[in-house]
């Protein structure tokens, strides 16, 4: 069965109702897991409601989502902290314009997709980070800490989002 997506736009209310709700989500959702040692790290709770936005509203959603959350954490909380922000910011940015695009192109949700764009932000952002940095091994973090994060995020999106 095909999913019925809403691609918003920029000039709709919708769009930055929609978003303000992501945003919401993810300044919770790191604030819950940053009470476990390394929560974040490990977790990577930024970025699951800017996948759950973009893929159900697509990546304009998502890229609100994803610009507007690490800043605002950032700035409530001091996490994280200043010198991560381009790096996440990257990921995010890059998380929401795969996600959007693929719902958008697939219609639809499974596994295999949601792996897809989890494993494609990952690795693009990842090179992106390595490049921004010079360091390889800090660029492979959440590959080497992250991935109950990731599997956070397939399994939670795929429970969340909508399959018809």
């Amino acid at each position: 069965m095909t999913l019925t997506l809403t691609t918003l736009r920029f000039k709709e209310t919708e769009t930055y109702l929609m978003a303000a709700l992501f945003i919401a989500g993810n300044i919770v959702l790191p604030q819950l897991f940053h009470l476990i040692p390394q929560g974040g790290i490990i977790w990577l709770p930024i970025y699951f409601f800017t996948l759950i936005g973009a893929y159900m509203y697509g990546w304009r959603v998502g890229l609100l989502t994803a610009l507007a959350s690490p800043v605002i954490n950032s700035l409530l909380f001091g996490m994280p902290p200043v010198a991560a922000l381009p790096a996440i910011m990257l990921k995010s940015t890059l998380l929401a314009v795969i996600a959007g695009l693929t719902a958008a192109r697939f219609r639809h949700t499974s596994l295999l997709l949601l792996i897809a764009v989890v494993l494609g932000y990952q690795t693009l952002g990842t090179l992106g980070e390595w490049v921004m940095k010079g360091d390889f091994m800090l660029a492979c973090q959440d590959f080497r800490m992250g991935i109950p994060g990731m599997l956070l995020q397939i399994a939670g999106g795929y429970l969340i989002l909508p399959k018809k």
